[in-house]
């Protein structure tokens, strides 16, 4: 038996590693690394994909900044039908997962994105939420829960697919947001998407991002995902409804606090920019960490974190 295995929404993965969207592009390219296999992450998200193609935001688009960084790609893809047409074919489904990531400005075109790929082999379905919907003036769909919850039951009437849901961190309570979305039918959580952040040239004094705001992601937001992991997990756990926890992952220490704090899957992103192969790494640490600690399944760590002796220390402020 393989210890690294998990089941996650009835989809057998052969690692707990996710590779996460917009990281990897479509998927065919990050084959051409030296060194990595599919083999080596359990599931692939793929490229945030909308209806129609899209051309994305103005460059800066991507910007380094302190343990982190900044992106602001504004969704440059090719449109569901290529992707469909083109690309699907190209992947070796026989190897690893793939899932969409659906995006839209509308909740219509967040449910036609989820028909057309519900008709495709994708195993799954990420709902990015983190979309701007244009009839609201430009409100993130994820950023309020009766939003939240009205894609996703648009989504949920047109498949049957498993839908993920991306929840954002720039929210007043992110548990009370993932309760209207299972209700609404989601059956899984990718927690967190990126933190709104910006960057400016003191010696120009404009914003280097080209969109002035971009997502900022990497080992610098790495507590605060922890903790919002931690509460989602805690407001569904009696839902059986599983997470991706994501934020900052580099090491198998990391993936290791996030499996513990209730994530059934760790997602690795901005880590592969500068060490492309960390999932073959992360998946040796955990393997061994399991062994060493008598543990015959990633699965038992789930959620498994034992707070009893929680120094009670006021917060700050």
């Amino acid at each position: 038996m393989n210890p690294l295995a998990i089941d996650f929404c009835g989809l057998k993965l052969d690692s707990p590693i996710v590779l996460l969207s917009g990281c990897v592009g479509f998927g065919e390219e990050y084959t051409r690394v030296a060194g990595f296999s599919n083999t080596d992450a359990g599931a692939i998200v793929l490229k945030g994909t909308t209806l129609a193609p899209r051309l994305g935001n103005a460059p800066h688009r991507v910007w380094e900044t302190p343990a982190g960084m900044l992106n602001a790609i504004g969704l440059q893809n090719p449109g569901v039908d290529h992707v469909i047409r083109e690309i699907l074919p190209k992947l070796d489904f026989d190897e690893t997962r793939f899932i969409a990531n659906v995006c839209g400005s509308t909740v219509e075109e967040y449910a036609e994105v989820t028909r057309r790929f519900d008709d495709s082999p994708i195993d799954a379905m990420e709902i990015n939420i983190s979309c701007p919907n244009v009839r609201e003036g430009g409100v993130a769909f994820g950023n309020y829960p009766g939003m939240s919850a009205q894609v996703v039951a648009a989504c949920r009437a047109v498949t049957r697919k498993p839908l993920i849901v991306k929840l954002s961190p720039n929210q007043t309570d992110i548990a009370a947001n993932a309760r209207a979305c299972v209700d609404a039918g989601a059956d899984a959580f990718a927690v967190i998407n990126t933190l709104m952040g910006m960057a400016i040239d003191p010696e120009t004094r404009q914003p280097i991002i080209g969109n002035i705001q971009g997502g900022l992601s990497g080992p610098a937001i790495r507590p605060i995902a922890l903790l919002k992991v931690h509460q989602v997990y805690e407001e569904v756990r009696r839902d059986g409804t599983p997470i991706i926890g994501q934020g900052g992952i580099e090491t198998a220490d990391d993936a290791l606090t996030f499996l513990l704090a209730g994530s059934a899957t760790v997602g690795v992103g901005t880590a592969l920019f500068y060490d492309p192969l960390a999932a073959k790494k992360i998946n040796a640490g955990l393997a061994s960490y399991l062994d060493s600690h008598g543990l015959g399944s990633v699965a038992e760590l789930v959620g498994a974190l034992d707070s009893g002796d929680a120094l009670d220390v006021p917060a700050s402020g």
